[in-house]
């Protein structure tokens, strides 16, 4: 009986070590010569093509980060536009490899398939208004008309925010968020809601920007981050590090424009931040320079940060809960080791 099991136990790791390191979606990115990344079809500062058709934005720069990690070619990506609503079905069906498009995390978007790496910008929701208005916060808005997007976290929270304080609302809902900032920005609703982070991007696009005032009140957490399906954890783990490569770069003060020289660091962290030392991207299906092609590509997070919605934009979003742990903030990275 003890051998049968020990054999039994033989057999189950060998079973194990002889599958693929992956299953599908890395192989699959390779084989077709470039990663395919869900974004967001219009939200300057975090997806949205310039004027050249080139896309920029947070969520564009961590699509390029993957695919440096893997290709060592930030260019080497798809950007297929996807509404909030598709956002599910778009993923589960396997039309793109990692959705990375402002999406919140929640326990029953997880447990409905999209399985979230972590987090890249925290955020909350908020409200904007006209200053003629003569609002000046969010629980004066009883009775208001309400523009907002279908089928997202915002859509939910608006009900329940105004039920929670005894407010009366007219919720007027569209497919799009571009559908919902113009019949803002045309008189149609009294005020718009999103994240904060979006409203001060959208505020941009309006006839008159200086017009509107968002409200000083954040009515929930929303945690925005990448997700991708739940059936193959290696792919998990490298779109999860990718982000933890931003973040332990900045960290460690490794730049885009520095990462070349760093590599001749005695530091034993950046030593293995950039595969000098260790097999960290060996162990996921990848080359041990992994994290040094995606600083090289992209910069670190901090660098991606104030480029697309910090100080360098002219969204101009303070760091906030998006600065490093030992900042302040919530950026926090496990150790590479």
């Amino acid at each position: 009986m003890q051998w049968t099991w020990a054999l039994m136990a033989v057999v189950a790791v060998e079973s194990l070590v002889a599958l693929p390191a992956s299953a599908g979606t890395l192989e699959q990115v390779r084989a077709r010569g470039e990663l395919i990344c869900g974004a967001n079809p219009g939200l300057a500062g975090f997806g949205l093509p310039d004027d050249q058709g080139v896309w920029r934005g947070l969520d564009v720069d961590e699509c390029r980060a993957v695919a440096a990690a893997i290709f060592d070619d930030p260019k080497k990506v798809k950007f297929l536009p996807i509404n909030a609503k598709d956002r599910p079905t778009v993923l589960a069906a396997g039309e793109v490899d990692v959705l990375i498009r402002n999406t919140t995390w929640t326990m029953s978007r997880e447990l409905g398939g999209m399985f979230f790496t972590g987090i890249n910008f925290y955020d909350g929701q908020g409200f904007m208004v006209r200053k003629k208005l003569g609002v000046d916060s969010a629980l004066k808005l009883d009775g208001a008309s309400v523009c907002v997007q279908q089928g997202t976290t915002t859509e939910l929270n608006l009900a329940d925010y105004f039920r929670a304080n005894g407010m009366k609302l007219e919720a007027v809902v569209f497919a799009t968020d571009e559908e919902a900032t113009k019949a803002y920005d045309s008189g149609r609703c009294d005020a718009y809601t999103t994240d904060a982070s979006g409203l001060y991007s959208e505020r941009l696009k309006m006839g008159a920007p200086d017009d509107h005032l968002v409200l000083p009140e954040i009515i929930s957490k929303e945690p925005l981050g990448p997700a991708v399906r739940k059936d193959d954890i290696q792919w998990f783990e490298i779109v999860q590090w990718t982000h933890y490569a931003l973040i332990t770069a900045e960290e460690l003060g490794v730049t885009k424009a520095n990462v070349e020289e760093m590599r001749k660091s005695s530091n034993p962290n950046v030593r293995r931040l950039l595969g000098v030392e260790g097999d960290f991207g060996k162990a996921m299906g990848l080359g041990n320079d992994w994290a040094f092609n995606i600083v090289k590509a992209v910069g670190n997070y901090g660098e991606i940060f104030e480029r697309n919605v910090g100080a360098d934009s002219p969204i101009k979003i303070k760091r906030g809960l998006n600065a490093l742990w030992s900042k302040g903030g919530l950026q926090y990275a496990p150790p590479i080791r």
